[in-house]
């Protein structure tokens, strides 16, 4: 073969468990969808090109996990990025929490090593449409 094919066998791929399950207001449909997941991150300005690679490595980490898109966008706050990624239904999103790796483990550890600020990034989860089972509030939330 002119090309090797990356197999990822210098990856630990082992299992996890470090996401924490989504905090929801109301358990959403198993395949309502598609999920968008947003982070967004305080970088020192100084560091953004070299926080802009790593994430470049993580984007491929999310689409393997099962995002089918992903970006990492900068604020006119220089200090403020946002990663978004969108899976197609609720329970993929679960299957993405259950299969984080220890290698992605380490990689979301370097990139949270850019955060700055006492309160960590902030995670937001939302479901494309309305809810497919209406909540007596009226109102339908999903943190975490």
């Amino acid at each position: 073969m002119r090309w090797r094919l990356r197999t990822g066998e210098q990856l630990d791929l082992t299992p996890s468990a470090h996401w924490p399950e989504p905090a929801v207001a109301m358990e959403p449909d198993p395949e309502e969808g598609p999920v968008l997941v947003t982070i967004e991150y305080r970088i020192a300005p100084s560091r953004a090109l070299e926080f802009v690679r790593v994430m470049a490595r993580l984007g491929r980490s999310r689409r393997r996990s099962g995002a089918t898109r992903w970006g990492v966008f900068h604020d006119a706050d220089p200090s403020r990025y946002l990663e978004p990624f969108i899976v197609d239904s609720w329970v993929e999103h679960l299957r993405q929490h259950e299969r984080a790796s220890v290698a992605e483990k380490e990689l979301q550890e370097r990139v949270r090593s850019f955060h700055v600020g006492e309160v960590a990034p902030v995670v937001s989860h939302y479901i494309a449409g309305a809810p497919s089972k209406p909540e007596r509030s009226g109102k339908s939330s999903i943190s975490g």
